[in-house]
Parts: C-alpha cells; structure tokens; sequence
C-alpha cells in the first residue's frame, strides 16, 4: 500500500461511516469488532478497526477509552481528478445526502470543476475535475 490512508475515530458510528463509504465509493469492507479482538474495554460489537479498500481506502473504529471520536476542522479530503467526471459527480451526490453541500460541484472560472460537500458523519470533501 502507498500514500495517505485517513484512520478516522467515530464516536460509536463507525459501522454506519464505512458502510455509508462503500455504498458511495464501492470496495470492499473488513469490520473487526472489540469481541473479535478481545476486548472488553467497549460493547462487543463495537468496530475495532474496519477498512474500506476500493477507489477510496478508509480506516476507521469506534473511539475507544482515551482516543479522541472525530471532530474534523479545517481539514478536507481531496478527490480532485481521481476518478471520471461522472463517477466523481455521483459521489458528490452521494456524499450530499444527509450532509451539507457547501459550495456546489461547478464549473469554475478556469475551466475546471469542483466543489465541497460535508457528509452525514462530518468529513468535508473537495471533489473535482480537469474541464
């Protein structure tokens, strides 16, 4: 594996998240529970570590004892030209349901598109592509 893979702490929604993810992006999903590690330091089937691998890779559990859940600020996650203009469009769709759209996927005076969408679990997305 190469580049940058988020691992995100969700407050208890991580099962949600991921699957919300695969449903948007595809891939394949792997959900470990705290009762598949052992551990009794949360409810049993709450996600350990769970991983999306597909066209976006994602890790992500359920905050445990001394980790901080999400609260993202300040950050976005670029999906500028990483996949076809209407797969991008459609996911940008996707992510908008149950999320805010913050400045719509556009033709931009350049001649690029892009826009920002804050999905349902609080990740802020910039999606975009070339002409």
């Amino acid at each position: 594996m190469t580049g940058l893979t988020p691992y995100l702490h969700f407050p208890g929604t991580a099962r949600a998240a991921l699957t919300f993810y695969r449903d948007v992006f595809g891939g394949d999903l792997v959900l470990n529970t705290y009762g598949d590690f052992g551990r009794d330091d949360g409810p049993a089937d709450a996600i350990a570590h769970g991983m999306l691998n597909g066209p976006v890779t994602l890790f992500a559990a359920d905050a445990g004892p001394g980790d901080t859940p999400l609260k993202l600020e300040g950050v976005m996650f670029s999906l500028l030209g990483t996949a076809e203009p209407d797969t991008l469009g459609g996911w940008f769709a996707a992510l908008s349901d149950g999320g805010t759209v913050i400045d719509p996927l556009q033709l931009r005076p350049w001649g690029d598109h892009d826009g920002q969408v804050a999905d349902r679990f609080g990740v802020t997305w910039l999606i975009g592509y070339e002409g």
